[in-house]
C-alpha cells in the first residue's frame, strides 16, 4: 500500500487513524485530509513528539495499510 492509496480514501481510513493516534480530534482529520505531511505535523503537536517519530510512526502506519481497511 503507498500513500496515495491512502490518501485517496482518507474517509475509509481515518477510523484507522483514529484507532492508531487516539488524541487526533475530527478537526485535525479534516485539515490533514490524506496529506503525510500533515498528520506527521499534527502527531508532534498532540503527542509532543520529534518530527523523525512522527516521520516514523507514519511510515509504520503506511506499511500495516491493506486492501481490507478500504472496503465500505
Amino acid at each position: 500500500m503507498n500513500w496515495d492509496q491512502i490518501q485517496g480514501q482518507w474517509k475509509q481510513v481515518k477510523g484507522k487513524v483514529v484507532e492508531q493516534w487516539g488524541k487526533l480530534t475530527d478537526d485535525d482529520l479534516e485539515v490533514v485530509a490524506g496529506r503525510r505531511d500533515q498528520l506527521a505535523g499534527k502527531l508532534q503537536e498532540r503527542y509532543g513528539i520529534a518530527k523523525e517519530e512522527a516521520e516514523k510512526q507514519v511510515a509504520d502506519f503506511e506499511r500495516r495499510a491493506t486492501d481490507q481497511w478500504f472496503k465500505p
